[in-house]
């Protein structure tokens, strides 16, 4: 079995941003989707823009030294 970071992406109302990414990037943003669809969330389809948004998050949450300076600048 596949143990990916993320595993579903929770459907939130969005603000609207427009990313240019490199070729490669979505091409692999792409392949990361096709494998949770096939690992577990019951073959639905995921959106590769939804995954982005989750994987930015992921990162956030993850980088302490964001999360350490956010606590110190909370109007941030």
């Amino acid at each position: 079995m596949v143990t990916l970071k993320i595993t579903s992406v929770p459907d939130e109302k969005p603000v609207k941003l427009t990313v240019d990414l490199p070729a490669q990037v979505f091409r692999d943003l792409k392949a990361y989707a096709d494998i949770i669809a096939a690992s577990g969330s019951g073959g639905a389809r995921v959106d590769e823009a939804h995954l982005a948004v989750r994987m930015i998050q992921h990162f956030m949450l993850e980088d302490r030294v964001f999360q350490r300076e956010r606590q110190r600048k909370p109007d941030c």
